[in-house]
């Protein structure tokens, strides 16, 4: 049985790791990008002029724009997405309301300082939808996707299936991944098991010890296989199943143990052979760079919408190009975030060898914008058009509850 964790390291970055970051001097990390440089971002002169929500449901759609006539399109993180967008006008928009839309750094480190006795939560929901309009606008400017601004190239890039549910049967499980594999290419898939914090609890009493192996029978041994916890497990259940995952070939063993207890997950990742992933969940920067340096993690997962933006996902795939690890965010559901995180991936030197993409029907985002993500041959091509390279449906926006914070 191969070593998962040495050869899933390796394919990804094809080199050994470095040395982790040590504390940064104030604004270091805000310079550097996983691309090999600064931000690509020049200034016009141009100052920032109105912020919209179009919010519907489970999804909040801002739009940006500047006294210049430049205008882009970003997306807040889903659900409550409702509370998101009245954090964004009421706490974020004041402070950037006639700045230049340009100095995407000091925006975002000034709506998180000058919002500093409030949960990072919000804020950074709220700070995503604002920072990726701005990244769509300036890529719109340039003429260019985003994944060029940054020094990229748009191209299909291979994507895992990502099941999303705990209460299929195993055997259900099993034969719905291996159809995809056939009729979409699928060469990696993601599982879920254990329970969401579930105490060292399964979903139903063996269900975990029955799919693994009845899923990687099912698929092959020539295809990927991912599980995610979802913070299940103390450190000692999470080794015994991270055990049980490497007999049966698993390359990430994702949040094994609740996010917040690092040194569990450190304690896990440092007992076995499969590569532990995490930090979907984690926004605080300071946060991110403890856990690099206490090799809680061999995979960084930021979510472009949870962490801020893509500004601040860029420090922390940074982060972790400086350690050695690769970068495979979260983007579990087929909105934006999925549309963002292509973008990255095609970008940054230590992308993982997968992008996320679910495999649940998702009606809530259904017509949201053009073109519509679709698997070919397990890829999912980058959008090649100007800043993110997806439209967003008019009737989508029309019906949507609208609210508009302005400068005067």
């Amino acid at each position: 049985m191969m070593q998962p964790r040495r050869e899933f390291l390796k394919m990804a970055l094809g080199v050994s790791a470095t040395p982790v970051l040590g504390t940064p001097r104030r604004g270091q990390d805000a310079r550097a990008t996983p691309t090999g440089g600064r931000l690509p971002i020049r200034s016009t002169g141009s100052k920032i002029k109105s912020i919209e929500t179009f919010t519907s449901g489970a999804l909040s759609i801002v739009r940006v724009r500047t006294d210049s006539g430049q205008e882009g399109y970003g997306q807040i993180a889903p659900f409550n997405a409702d509370i998101s967008a009245t954090v964004l006008h009421r706490m974020v928009a004041p402070k950037v309301l006639g700045k230049d839309p340009a100095a995407l750094d000091a925006i975002s480190d000034r709506c998180i300082e000058d919002n500093y006795k409030f949960p990072w939560s919000f804020i950074c929901r709220a700070l995503a939808g604002l920072d990726t309009a701005l990244w769509d606008l300036h890529g719109k400017t340039a003429g260019k996707s985003v994944c060029e601004l940054l020094g990229g190239r748009p191209r299909p890039l291979p994507v895992y299936g990502s099941s999303m549910s705990r209460d299929i049967k195993p055997v259900d499980e099993a034969a719905r991944l291996a159809r995809l594999r056939d009729e979409k290419g699928f060469r990696a898939f993601k599982i879920r098991v254990g329970k969401v914090c579930g105490h060292d609890e399964d979903q139903w009493p063996g269900r975990t010890e029955e799919l693994v192996p009845t899923v990687r029978k099912a698929i092959g041994n020539e295809i990927a296989l991912l599980a995610d916890g979802n913070s299940c497990y103390t450190a000692p259940k999470a080794i015994e199943v991270g055990k049980m995952l490497g007999q049966n070939g698993v390359c990430h063993f994702e949040e094994p143990c609740p996010y917040w207890e690092l040194e569990w997950t450190a304690q896990v990742a440092a007992a076995l052979d499969v590569p532990v992933a995490g930090g979907e969940q984690d926004n605080d920067l300071a946060q991110w760079r403890r856990m690099i340096a206490m090799h809680a993690v061999d995979i960084v997962q930021p979510d472009i919408c949870y962490v801020g933006g893509l500004t601040r996902a860029l420090r922390v795939a940074d982060m972790a190009a400086q350690a050695g690890l690769p970068s495979v965010p979260h983007s579990a559901n087929l909105s934006l975030v999925t549309v963002f995180t292509l973008h990255l991936q095609g970008a940054i030197k230590n992308a993982g060898p997968h992008v996320e993409f679910s495999i649940e029907p998702t009606r809530w985002t259904d017509d949201l914008f053009e073109p519509a993500l679709k698997v070919t041959d397990g890829k999912v091509p980058i959008p090649s058009g100007p800043g993110w390279g997806v439209t967003i449906s008019k009737d989508w926006l029309a019906k949507a509850e609208r609210q508009v914070t302005q400068k005067a």
